[in-house]
């Protein structure tokens, strides 16, 4: 007889670098012991259910045509819909949107969302170009991408310099295809094209919550804790703007223009709207400006890291000194250093639970937009609250049922509910 070798890396891939999907491996590794029975079905989580790679042409304002490469990734599909964001970025790669799919469908699970994981990009530094560029840029991506997305089968959401006005392009460029208007094919819209209330600030809200919990099973005291947030968009800035009114103080804060600390705590509504006005924190009143290495450095109760992906690494994990970090955004810690905080007895919140809040106030919106019947700004906020605290609470329990992390709580969570539902579907055909 003869024995079929299973081979768990895609072809496509580069073995000597496989980015965020590596990371994303790495994780599923750790938490298949504690699968069980269901481990046979684990290769599942290994291999995205669709990748789909696409060229964009697009004629810019000058008259040329640029090319750009454009992704959607569906990782699997067996809880529900695909869901995940889209994000423009000059560096995003195909390795990086599996690994980004793969989480989501973990996220949706640990927190008991009836979807799968998604996700999508385009190469581009949107920086570079206008609005009108974007839009038929965007437009041209939701053609290409449009046999696989749907409300029923894929829906996309705001990610990395995307927003409301690009779903409002999505929705509509599906809807002229469709020939009629379907609003809940993306999620993240504005509020008059079905968007839901309480969605920009959903995903800050959910690290607030989970950070408010975190606290509290440590002993810590929100109010006077010291809070450090890389990141000052949506979700750091909604997370601080939280915290500093539940009485912490937010002693820093890192976004693209560079790193303020203030001791005694940082005036967060005034940071909001300095930034706004200049377009970044740097130069802001009553604050000192730090290097990235003293940022990460700083004694804190809190650490929220809510840019980009791999920001706590080998190079600054030593210098952490956090007593939480509570994950804002999509794998912002790498497995090594992870190791490294967890050696230290730092408590880390995953991404795949602390920044659900997105996620879940998206799934609002879908249902929203199904029914037709919108809820008030306080009924979402309480619902997206009163979840979040289940699915801390749940994963929770399994850390501590198996003296493990709660990332590795999160996953077992997650990839049991996953297969779980993969096993009594079965095969087909």
């Amino acid at each position: 007889m003869t024995e079929h070798p299973t081979h768990a890396l895609p072809s496509y891939l580069n073995s000597e670098s496989l980015g965020p999907w590596g990371s994303y491996l790495e994780q599923v590794e750790r938490v298949t012991p504690y699968l069980g029975k269901l481990s046979r079905w684990v290769e599942t989580l290994k291999r995205p259910k669709r990748s789909l790679i696409v060229d964009i042409p697009v004629e810019l304002d000058n008259g040329t045509i640029a090319h750009f490469e454009g992704y959607r990734v569906q990782h699997n599909t067996s809880r529900g819909p695909g869901k995940g964001g889209v994000r423009f970025h000059q560096e995003v790669t195909l390795s990086e949107v599996m690994a980004l799919a793969a989480w989501m469908s973990v996220k949706c699970a640990a927190v008991s969302l009836p979807f799968g994981g998604a996700k999508g990009g385009i190469r581009i530094d949107p920086r570079n170009y206008s609005r009108g560029e974007l839009e038929r840029i965007t437009r041209r991506y939701t053609s290409e991408i449009g046999s696989i997305i749907g409300p029923n089968k894929d829906i996309p959401a705001p990610d990395v310099n995307t927003n409301a006005q690009t779903m409002a392009w999505m929705m509509d460029t599906y809807s002229m295809n469709e020939g009629g208007t379907t609003t809940g094919v993306v999620t993240g819209k504005p509020v008059s094209l079905g968007g839901s209330l309480g969605r920009v600030e959903a995903t800050g809200r959910g690290v607030y919550v989970v950070g408010c919990e975190a606290a509290h099973d440590a002993g810590i005291a929100i109010e006077g804790a010291r809070i450090v947030i890389q990141g000052f968009g949506n979700v750091g800035g909604t997370a601080a703007r939280l915290f500093y009114d539940a009485g912490a103080k937010v002693i820093a804060i890192q976004d693209h223009t560079g790193a303020l600390h203030n001791a005694n705590g940082l005036d967060v509504l005034a940071l909001t709207k300095h930034a706004e006005e200049t377009g970044g924190i740097a130069g802001a009143p009553d604050a000192e400006q730090i290097s990235p290495a003293d940022f990460w450095a700083l004694e804190t109760e809190l650490l929220i890291p809510a840019a980009l992906e791999s920001q706590i690494n080998l190079d600054n994990a030593n210098t952490v000194r956090a007593k939480i970090v509570v994950e804002g955004a999509n794998g912002p810690t790498t497995p090594d250093a992870d190791d490294i905080l967890t050696s230290k007895g730092t408590i880390i919140v995953p991404d795949v639970l602390a920044n659900a809040g997105g996620v879940t106030v998206s799934y609002f919106e879908w249902v929203q937009d199904f029914s037709s019947f919108f809820w008030t700004e306080p009924e979402i906020n309480h619902r997206l609250e009163a979840m979040m605290r289940t699915a801390y609470t749940s994963v929770s329990s399994v850390a501590k049922e198996h003296a493990v992390s709660l990332r590795t709580a999160a996953f077992i969570t997650a990839c049991t509910r996953i297969l779980e539902a993969r096993e009594v579907r079965g095969l087909y055909p």
